[in-house]
């Protein structure tokens, strides 16, 4: 049973963990400075470059991913620009027609490409591969303190930890502007604050965070847990650093409950299908949102 759970529950969860925090942690101030929609978009405009560099390099690999990534990240803001500028409209309308046309492009690209031999498919898109993350030399608890069985850890466990570390690096030694700009980016300025190398900054790690989870854990989850346990941590509480600290125990708890529910819950019912691990996940995460907008209706005040 040691064996088991270790090769089969402990890596998908440790890996949703991490993905979860890493998007919660910029989450907070994208929320706070009303960017939340941000976090969905990056999350749809990753796919075409993730997809096109996979076609270039014919391999799926971290560097190819971050950088066809990045380069869509670009094109879809100067698209956005373009659009807002020539059609003058809203800033959010604009936003809304770039990512919702660029991750179509991207699903017909997916499908009209060899790349669901490698785990990159629409469905893997949308939901990852959680499922199939597993490790293989795993020999029960033992091997958690083996160097050669650790090293034969599936590679997203590496990437959404060093994400998750760079993320939370930048945030301790950016905490004051971070929560200036969040709060008073007008402030912020007059200080002598560069509010926006900081909010660009806080876009690219935003990025960074969606683009280590992409092929894990699928675009559900990112976007979910970009805005989820951020905003109901907001519902809870008017602290930056209890709401910071409360994000990241929720996308941990929603990561342990949506897991074990989609693995568990159907066979204690009498069902041989299990469900999708990365949309129970999600769909945790929303009723948490949920009850905390019920139980957090006595805040006076909510941003």
């Amino acid at each position: 049973m040691g064996s088991e759970f270790v090769a089969l529950g402990l890596t998908p969860v440790l890996i949703s963990a991490f993905a979860g925090m890493a998007c919660a942690l910029p989450g907070n101030f994208l929320v706070l400075r009303k960017q939340a929609l941000i976090g969905d978009a990056i999350s749809h405009v990753v796919l075409p470059g993730i997809v096109v560099a996979y076609l270039l390099t014919g391999q799926v690999s971290t560097w190819p991913m971050m950088l066809g990534a990045a380069g869509a990240a670009v094109i879809s803001v100067v698209l956005i620009e373009m659009i807002r500028r020539l059609g003058r409209i809203e800033y959010g309308a604009a936003m809304g027609v770039i990512f919702t046309t660029m991750f179509a492009a991207g699903v017909l690209l997916l499908e009209q490409s060899d790349t669901s031999r490698v785990h990159l498919d629409v469905e893997h898109a949308l939901f990852g591969n959680l499922e199939t993350l597993i490790w293989l030399q795993s020999d029960g608890w033992g091997s958690l303190l083996d160097p050669l069985s650790l090293a034969q850890l599936p590679p997203q466990f590496f990437r959404m930890v060093i994400a998750f570390f760079v993320i939370s690096a930048f945030t301790y030694i950016f905490w004051r502007p971070l929560v200036l700009i969040s709060f008073d980016e007008a402030y912020a300025r007059t200080i002598g604050t560069q509010a926006t190398v900081v909010g660009f900054l806080l876009v690219v790690l935003a990025a960074m965070a969606a683009v280590a989870a992409f092929d894990a854990v699928g675009s559900i989850i990112v976007i979910a847990m970009i805005l989820c346990p951020p905003a109901t941590a907001r519902l809870l509480t008017n602290d930056i650093k209890t709401q910071v600290f409360l994000s990241l125990i929720l996308a941990l708890g929603a990561t342990l409950i949506g897991y074990v529910v989609a693995g568990y819950l159907p066979l204690w019912l009498g069902y041989s299908n299990t469900l999708s691990a990365a949309g129970m996940i999600a769909t945790v995460s929303g009723l948490l949102l949920a009850s905390s907008a019920i139980y957090g209706r006595h805040r006076k005040r909510v941003i």
